[in-house]
């Protein structure tokens, strides 16, 4: 047995059952697993440490990585990562110590779940403490493998697509762990079958039910053998169970890995079709009905001005980190004039990426864009994304070009110091922007922050994309009343394209969407950019780019910004745009696929290292 492996996993069962926050301390501290068994508080710390593991991200990370944008910290192991030192015992990526370590707290949970005292007094409110915890374990264990398979599946020399060791028992001093890795096609099993477990054992959603509702389906099963009200409230309530995961989530997660395993990277060996993948977005779709139910401020979710601390869910979220109120975002992505360190630094790459309000392209000869005057008309999107050159933040100037703003101060031009920025950009999306003050300002407002782990609009395109992989643009083959082309022209239509100022439809329509709708191709590349778009800064653009297998090596481009006459004020007329290089990229074509971490192909002689690392 790997010797860290037993120490870490031992440490932390200490750490967690010393907990005075959630345990009740044990003489000497000397703590056992049948006393969980007992103390159902110490066995709930066993599935709150696999939920701790969980890989989400809530702030933007690995989007400098890609051709979306870079950052102007030089200690950024991402930015060192893409441009040449990522490797097998260097790899930022790797989910491989952290979700393994997930996975062995769920296993070891899933062996005591049964026997637990969670209610020992009530026998339908016991079963329903199982139901709900054993739920939440097989779904958590899901989660950990497909982050797991993202970051590390790929084919070894043998010609195979493999995945990860699948262990599904806890493993102790006695384990075997000199244990091959999976199919990919297995592994995708194993991570349906938690899904489905998951999904039968949870509810569709945590909520706290009335007499009214006897007849609730989840409710009927404990019912039956003499569960109130009451104490489904207790378990299953809303107030209970807020941000745990619930059958919702597991149909998500499940459609989200059915895309993975569909996708171009992957589908050879993976047994699962797009038409799979459609069916499964399209079952959790159908649930808000269908495109009727896309958010119609969904793109603009972090910019809530009415934020219910008590309640604040919304249309566009699936699930979430819990809210909380800070400044870090601002502090971090805005730029100097506003006390910020502009850290992301969007690219010229991503920018051209945005549409003309037309809808269309900047490159179509159609699209009206002007060279010289690069932001006006633009998609809508662009403006609360991209903070761009000329812009207004919080009652003040923004000039990243090379010439001084209205007060005179160069504070945010293009490379002037360590927190200016590289691109001739900073980055908007993510934050609140409306009285969030930052660090140095004089007076911090902090307002609450809503992280999503999975977003409705994630899942629309999802389908947008299988959908149109499976049966074309225009075709409903899901029976479900919506298309391919029926959710990307919601979504385009919510960010305001193929409108004017005050939102009218234009007289042409969106010319650009109807022509890509009467090609598979046209479509594809389309829905593509429309996820760059919607997801950007996400952390989704790195994962996307190697499942589609397109290009990594794509050079980061910005733009300089100069003023021809310095005695005036800045007009379109008098300032020049000059593309420039920002950072080559120095990506491998096997790097398509993450290592297997190097210590680990060494210690274990089964285990299959991928080609290339």
């Amino acid at each position: 047995m790997k010797t860290k492996n037993i120490i870490f996993y031992f440490i932390g069962l200490l750490l967690f059952s010393s907990c005075d926050d959630m345990f009740e301390p044990a003489d000497e501290n000397n703590r056992q697993t049948e006393d969980m068994v007992e103390e159902s508080k110490y066995a709930h710390g066993l599935l709150m440490s696999a939920y701790d593991r969980l890989p989400y991200q809530t702030t933007t990370v690995t989007d400098v990585a890609t051709d979306d944008a870079v950052t102007n910290d030089k200690n950024s192991v991402y930015l060192s990562m893409a441009t040449g030192t990522w490797a097998a015992d260097n790899d930022p990526m790797s989910q491989w110590n952290s979700c393994k370590i997930g996975i062995q707290y769920v296993n070891l949970f899933l062996t005591i779940v049964d026997k637990v005292k969670w209610a020992p007094s009530a026998k339908s409110k016991q079963q329903m403490f199982v139901d709900r915890l054993k739920g939440e374990a097989y779904g958590l264990r899901a989660i950990l493998y497909y982050y797991l398979l993202m970051a590390h599946s790929g084919y070894a020399e043998d010609g195979i697509l493999y995945g990860i060791p699948l262990i599904t028992e806890p493993q102790d001093g006695s384990s075997d762990f000199n244990q091959p890795r999976a199919t990919f096609a297995d592994c995708v099993k194993q991570i349906f079958a938690d899904c489905d477990a998951a999904i039968s054992l949870l509810p569709l959603d945590y909520r706290d039910l009335t007499n009214a509702d006897e007849n609730d389906p989840h409710f009927k099963k404990y019912k039956d053998i003499g569960g109130v009200i009451s104490n489904y409230n207790a378990v299953f309530g809303y107030s209970h169970s807020r941000n745990l995961l619930s059958g919702r989530i597991a149909e998500a997660v499940k459609a989200q890995v059915a895309l993975l395993a569909a996708s171009p990277a992957y589908r050879d060996q993976s047994e699962v079709t797009s038409e799979d993948a459609a069916k499964l977005c399209a079952k959790v779709l159908e649930r808000i009905g269908g495109v009727a139910g896309l958010d119609s401020k969904g793109n603009i979710w972090y910019k809530s001005q009415k934020f219910d601390p008590t309640n604040p869910e919304m249309k566009e979220i699936i699930w979430r980190e819990d809210y909380h109120k800070n400044t870090s975002q601002e502090e971090d992505q805005y730029p100097p004039t506003v006390y910020g360190n502009g850290r992301v630094n969007p690219s010229q790459n991503l920018v051209d990426a945005f549409p003309m309000r037309n809808g269309f392209p900047i490159t179509a000869a159609s699209s009206g864009y002007d060279k010289q005057d690069p932001y006006a008309n633009r998609d809508p999107r662009l403006a609360h994304y991209v903070l761009y050159n000329g812009a207004k933040l919080r009652g003040s100037d923004i000039v990243t070009g090379t010439y001084p703003n209205a007060k005179g101060e160069i504070l945010d031009n293009l490379n002037n110091s360590s927190k200016a920025t590289r691109t001739g950009y900073y980055l908007l999306k993510l934050l609140r922007g409306d009285d969030v003050s930052v660090a140095g300002s004089g007076s911090e407002i902090p307002q609450y922050h809503l992280y999503p782990r999975i977003r409705y609009t994630e899942i629309f395109l999802a389908y947008a994309e299988a959908a149109n992989d499976a049966w074309g643009p225009k075709v409903d083959g899901a029976g479900v009343g919506f298309t391919a082309y029926d959710v990307i022209k919601a979504i385009r239509e919510r960010a305001g394209l193929a409108t004017n100022e005050v939102g009218m439809p234009l007289p042409e329509g969106d010319a650009y969407l109807e022509d890509c709708a009467n090609s598979k191709d046209k479509m594809t590349n389309l829905i593509r950019n429309e996820r760059r778009i919607e997801l950007c800064f996400e952390n989704k653009r790195f994962w996307d780019l190697r499942r589609w297998q397109m290009q990594l090596n794509e050079t980061v481009k910005g733009v300089q910004i100069d003023k021809v006459d310095m005695d005036k004020d800045p007009t379109p007329d008098n300032l020049t745009y000059t593309y420039i290089d920002v950072e080559e990229r120095k990506y491998a074509d096997y790097q398509c696929y993450g290592p297997i971490p190097k210590s680990e192909v060494l210690q274990w002689s089964e285990l299959r290292q991928n080609k290339g690392w």
